[in-house]
């Protein structure tokens, strides 16, 4: 059964996690959330236990991650896939840790798959990666269009890295995911169910 770690800290998007984690899940994709404190500094880790037990999402929501974020527990022969949702202010905590960083640049030497959506894609740009196709939410182009091959496209795969734009853009991104995890049929599968308007990206 494939695994994928999707991280969360406080302002992180709820559609793109939520969507993402249940869309995952419906695959048959084994989920791990992680709270990544933005008190994380090198060499300090602030459990999440000690703070209050759930992340407030972007929209003030509340959402109960399964368990902090240490970089130990998150490596690439643990989970196939590393998930990094948008949001300003969680993508910014998120996207300017270290051992992010170096989790996302493992996870791709390692063939493994990291997926960002919306301001997430941030993470490409702190992580040091090479230039390649990529999309984001428009709100962070700027940022990105002069270091990446930027896209407009809901959906964009570059090898293993697989990066999206926003809330609305979060089903073909979850989809694409399952798609590449475990193929097009199962893409048909998950997708049947949820009843999309004919025409749409299912």
């Amino acid at each position: 059964m494939p695994s994928a770690l999707i991280l969360i800290a406080d302002g992180t998007e709820e559609m793109e996690f939520t969507i993402t984690y249940d869309t995952l899940v419906r695959a048959g994709v084994a989920c791990t959330s992680a709270f990544v404190s933005d008190e994380m500094g090198e060499g300090h880790y602030v459990s999440y236990h000690s703070n209050p037990p759930y992340a407030i999402g972007s929209r003030g929501i509340r959402i109960l991650p399964d368990t902090d974020f240490l970089p130990q527990n998150a490596t690439p022969d643990k989970y196939d896939l590393l998930v990094i949702p948008g949001g300003a202010k969680g993508s910014e905590t998120i996207s300017r840790n270290s051992h992010v960083q170096h989790l996302v640049r493992e996870y791709l030497q390692a063939g493994k798959f990291v997926g960002m959506i919306c301001a997430g894609s941030l993470a490409a740009l702190t992580s040091g990666l090479q230039k390649q196709p990529i999309t984001s939410h428009p709100s962070v182009r700027d940022q990105l269009k002069d270091k990446f091959e930027y896209s407009e496209d809901p959906v964009v795969v570059s090898g293993k890295l697989v990066t999206s734009r926003g809330p609305g853009t979060t089903f073909p991104f979850a989809l694409t995911l399952v798609e590449l995890l475990m193929g097009k049929e199962k893409r048909a599968e998950v997708a049947g169910p949820m009843v999309f308007p004919q025409g749409t990206f299912a």
